[in-house]
This record gives C-alpha cells, sequence and structure tokens, in this order.
C-alpha cells in the first residue's frame, strides 16, 4: 500500500503543476498563431482590395477623360470637320492635287526598280559592284 505522504509530496504536485503549465503555453501558442495567420490572410484581402480599389479608380478617370472629351467642343467641331466639311469662319482649305503625288510615286518607282534590278545580281556581281563602282550603300 502506498504511503500517503509520498502521494502528495512535494516532487508529485510540482510535476502536476508543470504538465498543466507545459498545456497551458501550447495553448496560447496555438491560439497566437491562428490569430497571427487570420491576421496573415486579412491583410492579404485588404491588399488585394487596395490593388483592385486602386486599378478601377484610374480606369474610372480614364473613362471621365474621355466623356469629357467626346462632349468637349473641340471634339464636335473636329468630327464636323472630318465628316460633314464644315469650315470656320476665317479658316481656308488646302486641296492636295493629284500632280504632287505622282512625282513621288514616279521617284518611288524608279528606285524600286533599281532595287530589284540589283537583287535580281548574282552574288560575284554585288561584290563587284560594291568594290569597284559607285555604291549607294557605302558611308
Amino acid at each position: 500500500m502506498p504511503n500517503p505522504i509520498q502521494e502528495n509530496s512535494p516532487f508529485n504536485v510540482a510535476r502536476i503543476i508543470i504538465i498543466l503549465g507545459f498545456f497551458f503555453v501550447a495553448y496560447m501558442l496555438y491560439n497566437l498563431t491562428v490569430s497571427i495567420y487570420e491576421n496573415y490572410q486579412i491583410d492579404t484581402h485588404i491588399q488585394t482590395f487596395q490593388e483592385k480599389n486602386s486599378e478601377l479608380e484610374s480606369e474610372n478617370l480614364e473613362k471621365i477623360e474621355s466623356y469629357q472629351y467626346y462632349t468637349s467642343d473641340m471634339y464636335v467641331e473636329k468630327v464636323a470637320k472630318q465628316n460633314l466639311g464644315l469650315i470656320n469662319p476665317g479658316e481656308k482649305v488646302i486641296v492636295i492635287t493629284e500632280e504632287d503625288n505622282n512625282t513621288i510615286l514616279e521617284a518611288e518607282y524608279a528606285e524600286s526598280q533599281t532595287l530589284a534590278m540589283r537583287n535580281s545580281w548574282s552574288n560575284p556581281r554585288k561584290w563587284l559592284e560594291f568594290f569597284l563602282s559607285e555604291n549607294p550603300f557605302k558611308y
């Protein structure tokens, strides 16, 4: 039969108190980690909502600017000039004729013909032309 003095000895009581303290500290650490994780999740949600909010705000500003542009007198005047051919008093209309465009087109055509002719040459002839004749590609 165990001795009742040994059952209630300070060693056994201290052991029980230490074990209970260990479980209490473990429970507190568990609650601390859970609360830290929940705070982390809340912070990430807040950050994503702030990013979405800034994106929507910039998109909203862009749409306001485009609305202001499309409702401005400047845009209405531009559309009237382009589509309806309206002219304000004091403005002059400059008409570009086809004759000016033909001279540019003829020069471009001649240049494209010479380039096509050079592309049809053989490789040795291209080298001879490069070294021995006047080459427009030299600097």
